[in-house]
């Protein structure tokens, strides 16, 4: 724990004095949650205030990139199931949930995993997840460190959440909560918007910053004490989620690729997924919306499409890798909106346009600093459930079909 005049001098080199000017307006309590903001929050991302504005960069030339398909992964299936097998006997193998959102889209005002997804008994999004590793646990005979990453926002229900259920079965030793890294949000002026008196407004740091949050929770330590070469890291919101999969670890390793990407192929040219590619002739991702109409409809020879594989946020990373990521920093995008503050007067505002910036990193980023990453294709209705709406397209609706589809009991 910092400090006061330890905090006054990293606000004084950021030149954010006036995070402090209500302190002494505090209770104790409340000063000492403030100086923990100052301790928690990553002050860096302000440098990218200097750059160009928009440090969401232009985008390189892309290209397609095949994957290893379905039947590709079935002629060596039990090669691949071998290595990945080994891999996670010996301990080299981990598994990382980001589950730092709230189901507010949803209409459920919990952490997203905590959603019921049963009909007439109780099925939570994250006992899906769990009960799709222990099948992994239970081929293997070993069991998967899982790493849990929440928000400040979640944590503690998170956490409780899963003591008050035992885990789901799933045993407490090898499994670790942290929190993600919070980043600032700034007005136009580069000055950090404050909440209230004693809070810092601040977001998640974006889906790319999960690795850079378990080095600053101190649990690179732990992964380097444990053996742990190769790190699955999964989204909360895909009840089907294959996790830790033995047959994607040991193709990847096989591969000799230094990362991989679950991919599904899309259902039509202009699904809204993003899609694993080569930017520059490094594999990278393109979101839905920076493809040309060219590149939605480009057909191979034999009649497919070209950026055919759509990402699942499934991936395999190295650790060496990603601590030398890590060490060079990922590109810090900024992203304009609309955030509530309180004034110079102590009004609270919510602004009806946009008034600042917030700062996000992004996972394709982490892709696209990967020498190589393998596409793994895998079955879009044994593997893609996500439940991002309540109805319609990727809604709790379609997930419970698919659930039940694979012999879910909901």
């Amino acid at each position: 724990m910092i400090t006061l005049n330890e905090a006054q001098i990293i606000l004084e080199k950021y030149g954010q004095q006036h995070i402090l000017g209500c302190y002494d307006q505090l209770s104790e309590a409340e000063k000492q949650d403030l100086l923990d903001q100052i301790e928690r929050v990553d002050f860096s991302v302000l440098d990218n205030l200097d750059k160009e504005k928009n440090a969401n960069y232009n985008r390189g030339k892309f290209e397609p990139l095949g994957a290893v398909t379905i039947d590709d992964i079935n002629k060596n299936r039990e090669l691949y199931k071998a290595k990945g097998l080994e891999a996670i006997r010996s301990g080299k193998a981990a598994a990382v949930l980001l589950a730092g959102g709230q189901g507010t889209r949803l209409g459920f005002d919990k952490p997203k995993g905590m959603f019921n997804m049963g009909v007439s008994r109780e099925l939570f999004i994250f006992e899906c997840l769990i009960n799709n590793l222990m099948k992994v646990v239970d081929e293997a005979g070993a069991w998967v460190p899982l790493y849990i990453m929440t928000s400040e926002k979640n944590h503690d229900d998170t956490t409780s959440f899963f003591e008050e259920k035992n885990y789901f079965g799933y045993n407490k030793d090898f499994v670790r909560f942290f929190i993600q890294d919070m980043a600032p949000s700034v007005g136009y002026d580069g000055k950090i918007l404050m909440e209230g008196k004693g809070r810092i407004s601040s977001s998640p740091n974006g889906n790319g910053g999960w690795f850079s949050s378990m080095v600053r929770a101190g649990l690179l330590s732990d992964l380097k004490e444990k053996g742990i070469e190769w790190l699955n890291v999964f989204a909360v919101d895909n009840v089907l989620q294959q996790i830790a999969d033995p047959l994607f670890i040991g193709a990847v390793i096989e591969s000799g690729c230094e990362s991989g990407g679950k991919v599904v192929s899309k259902a039509a040219p202009d699904e809204r997924v993003g899609v694993l590619c080569l930017e520059d002739g490094m594999p990278s991702i393109v979101e839905y919306y920076e493809m040309t109409e060219e590149m939605r409809t480009l057909l191979t020879d034999d009649g497919d499409l070209a950026y055919k594989y759509g990402v699942i946020l499934n991936y395999l990373f190295n650790i060496n890798k990603l601590e030398q990521i890590v060490g060079d920093k990922l590109p810090v995008h900024i992203v304009e909106k609309k955030i509530p503050f309180m004034d110079e007067n102590g009004q609270f505002i919510s602004p009806d346009k946009p008034n600042g910036y917030k700062f996000e990193t992004l996972v394709l980023d982490m892709v696209h600093q990967q020498s190589s990453c393998l596409p793994y294709e895998v079955e879009r209705w044994k593997e893609f459930a996500p439940v991002k709406n309540p109805t319609g397209v990727d809604s709790v609706e379609s997930a419970r079909e698919l659930l039940k589809q694979n012999g879910v009991e909901l």
